[in-house]
Parts: structure tokens; sequence; C-alpha cells
């Protein structure tokens, strides 16, 4: 007896796809980038994840810096900004809430190196962006920052926190970074007084401290040049 031929299944037939949505592609985006990396999330490994074509995703993204912006700032929900407070209203110096804030976000970035590198460039503008920006910059009044340098401040501030987690984040996943490490240190404490004399003065603190010791002085530093630097002139 012949085998019968299925019948051809109609299209209606079949469970109807999820409609293409903004949301929905960064959702399916942060999910790419846990699981297999931010170097993964491509404009055709989205549409493959997504059952659609490459092409349909640009109605809603320009490109692929726009899912990795997206994904920062999702990302970014994470940052703890509870040491923000109004004025008068927080314990402890606004200088060390400020630095805690900035803090919790360089971690966020280490804890997803690759976006780290993307942070670099990617211009997130959502809304747990906004919300840092916000929380900094309210720091910055406590602290009686006037205007025009908190809002050049707030930029500074976060690049340096950006770049601090970039470069941590490539020297923990490279073979031979204590190595390296080692051999700077052993570099800096055999200076020789006679041709490098301020290295050998200073050579114990070169290379002294934690890396939250120094993380944290650099925001202090950065912190207190905001307040005390004008702008110039127009």
């Amino acid at each position: 007896m012949t085998p019968r031929t299925p019948a051809p299944r109609s299209r209606r037939e079949r469970p109807a796809k999820p409609a293409l949505t903004y949301e929905g592609i960064v959702e399916t985006a942060v999910r790419l980038m846990e699981a297999e990396g931010l170097q993964r999330v491509t404009m055709r490994r989205l549409a493959q994840e997504l059952d659609t074509g490459p092409a349909s995703l640009y109605v809603y993204v320009a490109n692929t810096a726009e899912p990795h912006a997206a994904i920062l700032d999702e990302l970014l929900g994470s940052v703890d900004l509870s040491p923000t407070a109004g004025e008068g209203d927080g314990d402890g110096d606004w200088r060390d809430r400020l630095t805690q804030v900035l803090i919790s976000y360089t971690r966020v970035l280490l804890e997803n190196s690759a976006l780290a590198h993307s942070a670099l460039v990617a211009r997130p503008s959502g809304s747990n962006n906004l919300a840092l920006v916000e929380a900094i910059l309210t720091l910055l009044h406590e602290g009686r920052v006037p205007g025009p340098q908190a809002a050049w401040g707030v930029d500074v501030l976060l690049q340096t926190a950006t770049a601090t987690a970039a470069e941590h984040s490539t020297r923990a996943h490279a073979v031979d970074s204590a190595d390296e490490h080692n051999a700077l240190v052993t570099a800096v404490r055999g200076a020789s007084p006679g041709t490098h004399p301020r290295i050998a003065a200073l050579a114990d603190d070169l290379v002294s401290g934690t890396p939250e010791q120094r993380l944290t002085w650099i925001f202090h530093s950065v912190i207190n040049g905001t307040l005390t630097t004008e702008r110039p002139a127009p």
C-alpha cells in the first residue's frame, strides 16, 4: 500500500510569530549577549533568533551599535543609585556618595567585559542612563558645584569610569597579565636613582594601593577638579 503524502499545511494553521517590536529586539539582544557574548549581537544573529530577515530589523534599529547601546542602558538599571539624596539629607560627604555611584557603575561594566569596551563609543539614551546622569548631577548640585561645571563634569566622570572598566577587563582576560604586572613592579623598584631619581624616590608609592583605593582616589580627584575648575568662557 502506497503511503499517503501528508496534506500541505496552510500557513494560517501555523502558530503566528510574535510581532516585532523595539522592546522585543532589545530583550533578545540582552539574552544573546548574556548567552553568547556581545560580539555575537549582530543584525544577522538577531534576525535568526527572532525568525525574521535582517532587513525587517532596520525598521526598528538603525545598525548594530543601536542594540549595543540599548543593552548598555538595560544593564545600567543595576547601578546602585541609593547614595543619591537631596541636599543635606544624605549620610556622609557628597563626594563619598558620588564615588559609590561611580564605583557601582564601574562594577556593572566589569561584570560584562565586552560591554565595557562598547561603552567607550556607545551612546545610550534610555531611561536608565538618564537616571544615572540625574543621580550624578544631583550629588554635584548638593556639593554646590556650579551648573555649567557639573554639566561637563558628569561626562568626564563617566568617561573615567568607563575607561577604567575597559582597561581592567582587558587585563583580567590577558593570559600573562600577572607576569606583566610583576615585571613592571620589579622594574619600578629597581630603577636607578642616578638615571631615574624621581621613580626611585617614589617607587613604593607608584605601585601601592588596592584597585579599590586607587579608583576611589581617581574619582575624588576628578570630582574635586570639577568643583574647582571653571569652564572656559564661550
